[in-house]
């Protein structure tokens, strides 16, 4: 019998966990105050140092903010998508998380905000994707800029259907750095018309399951476009990473 070495766990971690938890579960609600310093230092029973390194560490995270000299004590803060898109996007960049996990990634948040978005639209809703699509039509011959830009309000509109803040910043964050990640296929293409006329065309099959409230064939779309324009760019040993979720 082997057991693994385990890492030391420093004071000011038990102090973040703690205070991490009563606001998770809502004994420490937003705008409420924590105790002082020196009550902190009572309460926990260790030093001043191991105190103000564990409120470093939830400023950063944005639970709490801090000002200097202030007899009040920090404030807990309400949990904030700015703050969940910020990180976000520092894992999805992190360097063991390669193109394949973020792109397998993707195709999963993809399908699941097709399938929701053939199932919960709205007629306003339908009307904003059919704005969307018009733009992207519309970008062919204006260029590839404004041709982006309406695709990825398409893809915006159908994140919001859901009506879950999670999945909106997901999707967004996950989008974005993959094409950050990837050499763009469409600016630097030789036939640019071609591919966007492509493009337009998925879209607008899409466009047609939501309507249809085929949630299947939406979402059979979504992952099978994304594995046809980016699967080259990742290594071919990775790519069964992707494959079973192209299944009906």
């Amino acid at each position: 019998m082997r057991f693994e070495p385990v890492a030391p766990v420093r004071a000011y971690e038990r102090v973040v966990e703690q205070i991490e938890q009563a606001v998770i579960s809502g004994e420490l609600k937003p705008g409420e105050r924590l105790p002082s310093e020196r009550e902190l230092m009572t309460q926990f029973g260790v030093g001043r140092s191991t105190i103000r390194e564990a409120l470093r560490v939830l400023q950063a995270a944005e639970m709490i903010r801090s000002r200097p000299g202030d007899p009040r004590g920090p404030e807990v803060l309400a949990a904030s998508p700015a703050a969940l898109h910020r990180s976000m996007h520092r894992l999805a960049r992190a360097d063991h998380v390669g193109l394949a996990e973020l792109l397998q990634f993707r195709m999963i948040l993809d399908g699941s905000a097709h399938l929701l978005a053939a199932e919960l639209r709205t007629e306003a809703d339908l009307t904003g994707l059919d704005a969307a699509l018009e733009s992207m039509r519309e970008g062919v011959s204006r260029g590839y800029a404004e041709f982006s830009r309406a695709d990825v309000a398409f893809h915006e509109v159908i994140a919001r259907i859901s009506r879950n803040p999670l999945l909106v910043i997901s999707e967004e964050v996950v989008r974005g750095v993959v094409l950050e990640l990837i050499e763009d296929k469409l600016e630097h293409a030789s036939n640019r018309t071609s591919l966007m006329r492509a493009w337009l065309a998925h879209h607008a099959e899409v466009l047609d399951a939501i309507r249809a409230e085929d949630g299947t064939a939406a979402a059979h779309l979504a992952k099978q476009a994304l594995y046809d324009n980016y699967a080259e760019y990742v290594p071919a040993g990775q790519r069964t990473l992707l494959t079973p979720l192209l299944r009906p």
